[in-house]
């Protein structure tokens, strides 16, 4: 039998509730695990904490995991509910956030290898612990690299798809503008760790100025999904 195409409406709950749940994961996995247990410039300290921890590190993963799959089906139902607004536009806000879900699945590699170095007795059969704590660590540190590649695409992402939020006539215009300044945080500062030596000095204030429109922006467009999806619903 002939299977039917998914509707906007259906395409809008869908990828409103993987919004939810990427926020729920996001959380989890970056605050509660990554920067619970990952120690800045210290080896042996979080190599410390992952052994405490070694089941919270492990779940960290497992949810790293789950948002690379579930952004897939986000970007393939954001393209179904913006497709007729701009068909092209629409397929290169899917495609970069696309290119931004390669980079957290090979990010997450790098989460496998420090594993590997704490736990694998054949590595511990050849290298001191000092040793395996230095290299899983950079494996840590290079997770950090690869994601924030990633985010650069994510901010092309919520570019482009602002800017087609803020054409349509369905949706607040002053959504679609916060969606392009979060993009923008998200590749400025992207750059602004390529370019500044002493990018920890400003770390916090590039936090705020990232965080701040992208929660907004986000949280605002996941509801205005789901109120979208159940308005055609109860029609």
């Amino acid at each position: 039998p002939t299977i039917a195409a998914v509707s906007p409406r259906r395409a809008a709950l869908i990828a409103g509730i993987g919004y939810v749940l990427l926020f729920g994961l996001a959380v989890f996995a970056n605050f509660f695990v990554r920067e619970g247990l990952v120690a800045t410039d210290d080896a042996q300290a979080t190599a410390i904490n992952i052994a405490e921890s070694n089941t919270l590190f492990r779940l960290g993963l497992v949810a790293f995991v789950a948002i690379f799959l579930i952004d897939i089906v986000v970007a393939w139902a954001l393209h179904i509910v913006f497709r007729t607004q701009h068909h092209d536009l629409s397929l290169v806000a899917a495609w970069s956030r696309l290119v931004y879900t390669v980079f957290l699945g090979v990010a997450a590699i790098f989460f496998f290898q420090a594993l590997a170095f704490y736990d694998s007795a054949a590595v511990a059969d050849v290298m001191s612990a000092a040793e395996r704590n230095a290299q899983a660590f950079i494996g840590l540190e290079l997770f950090n690299s690869a994601w924030l590649i990633g985010l650069a695409a994510f901010g092309l992402h919520l570019i482009v798809l602002g800017f087609l939020v803020a054409r349509s006539a369905e949706t607040p215009r002053w959504l679609g503008h916060l969606m392009i300044v979060a993009g923008a945080a998200y590749i400025i500062d992207t750059t602004a760790h390529t370019v500044l030596a002493d990018y920890a000095d400003h770390a916090d204030a590039f936090l705020v100025m990232v965080a701040l429109p992208s929660v907004v922006a986000e949280g605002w467009f996941g509801l205005w999904l789901l109120t979208r999806a159940h308005r055609r619903r109860t029609a």
